[in-house]
């Protein structure tokens, strides 16, 4: 990166929806960004697994290539971009640029979630740097504050809706939009759900978010599997009417919060207070709110997905790994880790809890029910009964603050009551 330079060569890795909007991005505002950087951007090489398919934007035939060696051992190449998805190969490419002493910019939610304190000790060991601010929340910027903005707070939590296909769907059941089935094959034909929407309405996709955002927050090493996760698929139209009338909506939440030396790291559908601005993020948007010892609570919101906000976030992250080649200079963020943080059990959170309970409308059962909740140390806030089909009742409960392995025990023991036709749902209610 010394003497004299021309162009900074980039190396584009995947040209699907984020990658056709890169490689456009940087075709049309070629000029505006050469005379920002000061050198002009050059897309010397891109990465498909097929080069005779059409795209939404067509790049030249002789850039396209099916072989990454033409990318990583390209002494020209000084920026990889990686839009490819999925763990592998792009685990193994990223490893190899960074090695090879290439700054890298990457969306890849899954790898950064795995791998990132991994490649991020590979980057400073080669004197480059690894972006990925668009690996959560799409467009909203995220990762960067917590990088540097937010660096001086200590964070106390971290409480997220990253998923915006699960929040569309969400909106739509709590507006009466039909049950899951219809509002996610609703969300299929808009666009914001994939053919197989599993990683997002089980939670997977949010979990890897949550791990990122918790490892920047907490200066710890979070992985996916330190993430307890549910999904929304067992939420009901009733879940949402009772929520309503208690004044709460129902949120996928992403939550990381710090209690003295333990993180809890949890992925789950929660009541949220109709007065809380995170219960008023609809539709496909996304929001993060950030909780620090010097500013109380700072919230992030935008659209968390499409092609647009993502290619913004990656063409930004490539513009921010640009000026440190053309300036040949590179300054490392802090990698300082807080030493004895360990991840809380679920077993050992506490917090609220909804209950929606199919019993006997007889005298009795619902004693039963308030009993066996005492005798977990349980204290209920409230009860709504309501007659059901066939001479059954509904009783939807509201609990005090409680552990979570005291509530398991208390529902097993609910459902194991005569008169109890099962516990229908629990979720956690968000304070």
């Amino acid at each position: 990166m010394g003497g004299e330079r021309g162009a900074i060569g980039i190396g584009l890795m995947g040209l699907g929806v984020v990658g056709s909007g890169v490689a456009r991005i940087l075709h049309e505002k070629a000029d505006v960004y050469a005379r920002q950087i000061g050198y002009p951007l050059t897309l010397r090489r891109v990465l498909v697994r097929d080069p005779k398919k059409q795209r939404r934007f067509e790049v030249e035939a002789p850039l396209l290539t099916t072989d990454a060696a033409d990318l990583l051992a390209d002494p020209g190449v000084e920026m990889i971009i990686e839009v490819m998805g999925g763990e592998q190969p792009a685990y193994a490419y990223l490893r190899e640029a960074l090695s090879a002493g290439k700054f890298v910019v990457t969306g890849n939610k899954e790898v950064m979630a795995k791998h990132g304190g991994e490649l991020l000790a590979l980057a400073r060991e080669h004197n480059v740097d690894l972006l990925y601010e668009a690996s959560v929340g799409g467009g909203i910027p995220i990762i960067a504050p917590l990088k540097r903005d937010l660096l001086a707070n200590d964070i106390v939590a971290v409480t997220a809706i990253i998923n915006g296909t699960t929040n569309y769907i969400l909106t739509s059941m709590g507006k009466g939009g039909g049950g899951f089935a219809e509002a996610l094959a609703e969300a299929q034909r808009l666009g914001y759900a994939e053919s197989d929407p599993t990683d997002d309405v089980e939670g997977i996709d949010a979990a890897y978010k949550l791990a990122i955002l918790a490892t920047l927050a907490f200066h710890m090493d979070a992985h996916p599997e330190d993430v307890h996760r549910e999904g929304i698929t067992r939420l009901t139209g009733a879940d949402f009417a009772y929520a309503r009338d208690l004044g709460y909506a129902i949120k996928l939440l992403a939550v990381a919060r710090k209690d003295g030396d333990r993180v809890q790291l949890r992925v789950h559908p929660a009541l949220v207070s109709q007065e809380e601005l995170l219960a008023r993020v609809d539709g496909a948007l996304n929001a993060v709110q950030i909780e620090g010892d010097l500013m109380d609570r700072v919230l992030f919101q935008g659209p968390g997905a499409g092609s647009l906000p993502t290619t913004s976030a990656v063409v930004a992250d490539a513009l921010d790994a640009a000026v440190s080649i053309s300036n040949q200079v590179y300054w490392p963020h802090s990698s300082r880790r807080e030493a004895g943080l360990t991840v809380m059990p679920m077993d050992d959170v506490v917090t609220r809890y909804y209950l929606r309970i199919g019993a006997a409308d007889r005298p009795g059962v619902l004693a039963q029910i308030a009993r066996a909740l005492a005798d977990a140390e349980i204290s209920i806030a409230s009860v709504i009964q309501k007659e059901a089909a066939e001479g059954g009742a509904e009783v939807v409960i509201m609990t005090h603050g409680a552990r979570e392995a005291s509530m398991r025990g208390a529902l097993a023991a609910i459902a194991a009551l005569d008169g109890v036709g099962g516990v229908e749902q629990m979720l956690r209610v968000h304070a």
